[in-house]
């Protein structure tokens, strides 16, 4: 019998572990299901009504305009940060011309899509699940359903497609301050002429490092306004609720930005 018990007291721990991974598992679907049926509404409700234009300027002017600011500073100093740090390793082998390769390249592919990104979903994707997730618990938005208005073309769409756009715009504006950054640099510290450093940059670039970036933002857009707007939706319990939705959707939103640069890297290092 003590051996027995021995041996029930050791799968106490299996068993707690994979409840607790069970519930993950459940927890995660159950999201990346309701994140599916939002988005679906959200198109199918942009394919079959009017847009409302008025509220999607407005929001716009909220995502795109007032990011540009922090937006400038993360890529400037991206690009200035990645301009030392590769001409440190490129002097080793008297390949500092190289930088400015280097730095186009990264910022169009990579860096200024996805930190472009992570800017606006800290910032933007916040604000929306905050201001939707205090319309719920103050029930505004069960007010609206009661008036027949549906809160998924006033509140959703709107919001959807101005990050849907801007982010493709921004996007641009970093990659151009990300590698007037690296031009700084180049010329004013490592001593390279302007010409030979816009050359570079202009030389090295083809039309598919610039696309793959841009199709990009046009994705992360839509996954920041759509993952605002589910936590926003679901939030509940007052304050504390609103809190935590907007934890989880900025938390959430870097989490699956990451997993989709991921993808679409893959797929257009193969195709």
């Amino acid at each position: 019998m003590r051996t027995n018990y021995a041996a029930l007291r050791r799968l106490v721990p299996l068993r707690a572990m994979l409840q607790a991974v069970g519930q993950a598992a459940v927890g995660i679907s159950y999201t990346a299901g309701g994140l599916a049926i939002l988005l679906k509404d959200i198109l199918s409700t942009l394919l079959h009504t009017k847009l409302k234009w008025d509220l999607t300027v407005q929001q716009m002017y909220k995502i795109g305009v007032t990011s540009l600011p922090l937006v400038a500073l993360t890529a400037l100093f991206t690009g200035m940060v990645l301009a030392l740090q590769s001409a440190y390793q490129m002097r080793l082998f008297a390949a500092e011309q190289f930088v400015a390769d280097l730095v186009a390249l990264s910022i169009t592919r990579e860096l200024g899509p996805v930190l472009t990104a992570m800017v606006v979903a800290g910032r933007v994707g916040a604000a929306i699940a905050a201001e939707l997730g205090t319309m719920k618990v103050t029930e505004q938005i069960d007010a609206m359903k009661v008036l027949a208005v549906d809160p998924i073309r006033y509140l959703a769409v709107p919001r959807f497609t101005a990050a849907f756009f801007m982010l493709f715009f921004l996007t641009i504006f970093a990659d151009t301050i990300g590698m007037l950054g690296g031009y700084l640099i180049s010329v004013f510290k490592l001593g390279m002429s302007s010409h030979q450093y816009l050359l570079r940059s202009i030389t090295v670039l083809v039309v598919k490092d610039v696309a793959t970036g841009l199709i990009k933002a046009f994705f992360f857009g839509g996954i920041i306004a759509v993952v605002g707007c589910y936590f926003g939706f679901r939030a509940s319990g007052g304050a504390e609720g609103v809190g935590r939705a907007t934890t989880l959707s900025v938390v959430t939103a870097l989490i699956v930005i990451i997993a989709t640069d991921a993808l679409f890297t893959a797929v257009f290092y193969f195709f």
